[in-house]
């Protein structure tokens, strides 16, 4: 691969690198590297005793991201890996504490644009939706393998897609006849599954069913929600957390931990003063979600859904 055909514009840019308060001699990680635009400019701020971790498990990510951050040196460790593994990450660099953690979620311009990839609607290809190549399942062999129940659920709670019962009635029927194999064909099933007059509205027909497709693939949704705690856990005094969704069932799973990690007191509301012992692990320095300019949006279109939320430990 040619690194420069990994393209990315990295959401929320300076808001991110504002919010994250760097400082020089600070160690930062970067879980979801990608091309590195964040790193770039986290990496820009440090002084010789900085030090950035970037961790992405996709193999052209990696590649791309380390010619990119190549100027820095020694600054920059990368580590091919998911960073819902962040702690054993850094127990192995022999690192307790960080100053800072930045996720850019969802998939990446390159990955949508790689028709190869599997992940694009817009092209034919193999249904293959992996974020991570060493992985052996595949988005076809959900959707060959899943019952027509967890397709449906699937479906209806990770794309929000109301036609959901009758695009998992169309798979179903659709495959008894031969495997769905293609991103084409599976695109053609889903647009047979809802009305015409529906289709004629709204964005693509097969943006939910894809999405839904590759979130349970690479469990993106179990991964955030199990890891937000222990990254916490790994700031130092007032270090900080920034997160960018790009949907509401991302955005809501950090707007929840982040709001119960600033009061996760447990005590029903009438007793006069907390007995079950826990204790605050900091704040949500942004009450609401920091949005895109119409500036950055024009500019870039994948940027309109994104929201960046942000924690400080104490």
């Amino acid at each position: 691969m040619n690194v420069v055909e990994f393209k990315h514009k990295s959401v929320l840019l300076d808001e991110t690198i504002e919010n994250l308060r760097i400082r020089p001699d600070g160690i930062y990680v970067d879980g979801t590297l990608g091309g590195g635009g964040h790193s770039y400019e986290i990496c820009r701020r440090l002084g010789e005793r900085g030090r950035l971790i970037g961790i992405d498990q996709d193999e052209d990510a990696i590649r791309a991201a380390s010619k990119r951050l190549e100027p820095f040196g020694g600054k920059v460790t990368i580590v091919r890996d998911n960073y819902c593994n962040i702690r054993t990450i850094l127990d192995g660099l022999g690192v307790d504490r960080v100053d800072g953690i930045v996720l850019d979620l969802g998939v990446s311009s390159y990955q949508l644009d790689t028709a190869k990839r599997g992940f694009t609607y817009k092209e034919d290809a193999p249904l293959d939706m992996r974020m991570d190549n060493r992985s052996d399942t595949t988005a076809a062999d959900i959707v060959n393998g899943y019952s027509e129940f967890d397709l449906y659920r699937i479906i209806r709670d990770y794309g929000e897609d109301k036609f959901a019962k009758n695009i998992a009635k169309h798979i179903v029927a659709a495959r008894k006849k031969s495997p769905v194999e293609t991103t084409g064909q599976l695109t053609e099933i889903i647009k047979a599954a809802i009305p015409m007059k529906v289709r004629a509205v709204g964005g693509h027909p097969a943006k939910k069913t894809f999405q839904a497709i590759r979130i349970e693939l690479n469990h993106e949704l179990d991964v955030l929600r199990d890891s937000i705690d222990t990254m916490i856990e790994l700031l130092g005094d007032r270090g900080r957390i920034c997160i960018i969704t790009f949907h509401s069932l991302e955005d809501r799973i950090v707007k929840t931990n982040f709001r119960r990690n600033e009061n996760p007191c447990t005590c029903p509301p009438d007793f006069p003063v907390c007995v079950c012992g826990k204790e605050s692990k900091g704040q949500v320095v942004t009450k609401k979600p920091v949005e895109p300019s119409a500036e950055e949006i024009a500019d870039n279109k994948r940027s309109k859904s994104s929201k960046l939320r942000v924690f400080e430990h104490i």
